[in-house]
């Protein structure tokens, strides 16, 4: 049962009977049942937000391991873009200054990476860690550029280091007979005695006294251009051309070890010495002819000698001493 309630009228000086109406009811328990609501919809709303599902805090938990593993590969491509820094520094400054190459522009190693355009599809997804995920995408294809340009780079590189091999293997640079105690170079470039037409003639090469036999070795890489048996000047003769520059000529041989237009390589063993031609004892007559003119081999020997060893040759063979065979003046250089 309901309370009756009552109320002091000042007029009358008595106590009233509270009059309810049943609208005034029918808005007092309309009031209650909003109230009501209100509080079920906030609660419901505090649950569902701060009280998850096993799935769901599951899924929580994925989602910061894999943005844990983003920032530990963000962590590696740092590292492995700072190794590849110092590869291409060395690239420019050790690699590429030794074979006298440019270094490679910095807009050539970084161009071609491309900006966010490239990852609209990833954008348009509107993922969670979308700024870390974009993030580590654009560090892999910028090192992926950069790997690329080194890589060429190195090609290069050894494409230069091929060639400058071979045209080193193709500049005469050893003593085309066994001498390593330098007792056999007989007769030095420039004016000799002739033992022959008799007077001081100028001798367009060296002559290394050896016995007869005594193997002939090719001084560099090249092609046998002149194998002739002949019986006057240089008697039996061989012609290597080891480029456009380079040619040697090994004269007086005994007989040959090798054919004309045969590829030769360096230290390998193309004649035996003889006394053919106009020659008065077993020797070997060896010139070098650079761009035509014939120049003094012994500025060529420095392969196979120590310091030492090539300041002693070089004095040798600025003696005034006789030529052991012919002389051929034609097209000479002297450069004593």
């Amino acid at each position: 049962m309901a309370k009756i309630k009552y109320y002091y009228d000042t007029d009358s000086c008595r106590y009233e009977r509270v009059q309810v109406s049943k609208w005034e009811i029918f808005l007092n328990v309309a009031g209650i049942v909003v109230l009501a609501s209100l509080f079920g919809v906030l609660f419901t709303f505090l649950y569902t937000k701060f009280h998850k599902s096993d799935k769901e805090l599951e899924l929580a938990r994925e989602v910061e391991e894999l943005k844990s593993y983003y920032q530990l590969i963000n962590k590696k491509l740092d590292e492995s873009d700072k190794v590849l820094a110092s590869l291409q520094e060395r690239d420019d400054k050790v690699y590429r200054v030794i074979f006298a190459a440019d270094p490679i522009p910095k807009e050539v190693r970084i161009a071609g990476a491309g900006g966010t355009e490239k990852y609209s599809d990833l954008l348009q997804k509107g993922l969670q860690a979308e700024k870390l995920i974009l993030n580590t995408l654009q560090k892999v294809d910028m090192l992926k550029r950069k790997m690329y340009v080194q890589s060429k780079s190195y090609d290069e590189i050894m494409q230069m280091a091929k060639s400058k091999e071979d045209r080193l293997a193709r500049i005469p640079a050893i003593q085309p007979i066994s001498n390593k105690e330098l007792t056999r170079l007989s007769s030095g470039f420039g004016m000799r005695f002739h033992p022959i037409f008799g007077g001081a003639q100028f001798h367009p090469g060296i002559d290394f006294a050896a016995p007869h036999g005594t193997p002939i070795y090719a001084t560099a890489d090249g092609e046998v251009v002149v194998a002739n048996n002949n019986f006057g000047g240089y008697g039996n003769e061989i012609q290597i051309k080891h480029s456009e520059d380079y040619t040697t000529l090994y004269a007086h041989l005994s007989r040959f070890n090798v054919r004309l237009g045969q590829k030769v390589k360096r230290g390998e063993c193309i004649g035996y010495v003889g006394s053919t031609g106009f020659s008065t004892a077993p020797h070997l007559h060896y010139e070098v002819i650079y761009k035509g003119e014939k120049v003094n081999p012994v500025y060529y020997f420095y392969n196979d000698l120590s310091p030492e060893q090539y300041d002693k040759i070089l004095e040798l063979a600025s003696r005034q001493n006789r030529s052991l065979g012919a002389v051929d003046s034609r097209n000479v250089k002297i450069q004593e």
